[in-house]
């Protein structure tokens, strides 16, 4: 298992059930739900935020809480 912010750029996931307490109410109402497919689009030059893509939504986040939700890379 590893996190969005590890993910390298143009890699994908699928969002883990296991992290669901942890992500915020406003990205789990933008689509980031468990079963989710998020790909890393990119990263800022001081590695924060990072911009990814949700199920077709782009958002960008910051490093901190892209650390604490898990995917499965596919």
């Amino acid at each position: 298992m590893s996190t969005i912010a590890s993910l390298q750029i143009g890699e994908k996931g699928i969002v883990s059930e296991e992290c669901l307490d942890r992500i915020p109410l406003k990205l789990l109402e933008m689509g980031c739900l468990p079963g989710a497919e998020v790909q890393l689009l990119q990263v800022a030059p001081l590695k924060d935020p990072i911009y990814i893509c949700i199920n077709g939504s782009y958002l960008a986040i910051r490093k901190k809480l892209a650390d604490q939700i898990l995917v499965t890379k596919i």
